[in-house]
């Protein structure tokens, strides 16, 4: 039970930077920072901060609806999904700045 908590935890945390860098980015280089192409189209029609916050928010529930749902081995692949294909990128980028 720890265990999962954490997970979710993490998972969380994931968001949250996630969508601090991804601000930081289109705040510094434009929408054209965001790789996902619905959500820089989201971004041009609705502006960066409500796709940011909506997607986050989304994204945040799903996760919390797996750890309630109990499937906690794709919460915890989806934690590290997120690890290496969204903050790492970030991490990486920032980093040669």
């Amino acid at each position: 039970m720890r265990l999962s908590r954490l997970v979710l935890l993490l998972f969380l945390v994931a968001q949250l930077w996630d969508g601090i860098f991804t601000w930081v980015a289109v705040d510094a280089h434009g929408v054209s920072a965001e790789g996902n192409v619905v959500l820089a189209t989201w971004m041009v029609l609705v502006g960066p901060a409500t796709t940011l916050v909506a997607a986050k928010l989304l994204a945040a529930a799903g996760g919390i609806l797996l750890y309630v749902r109990g499937v906690h081995g794709v919460l915890a692949g989806l934690t590290a999904l997120y690890a290496i294909g969204g903050i790492g990128p970030w991490l990486a980028h920032f980093s040669t700045l």
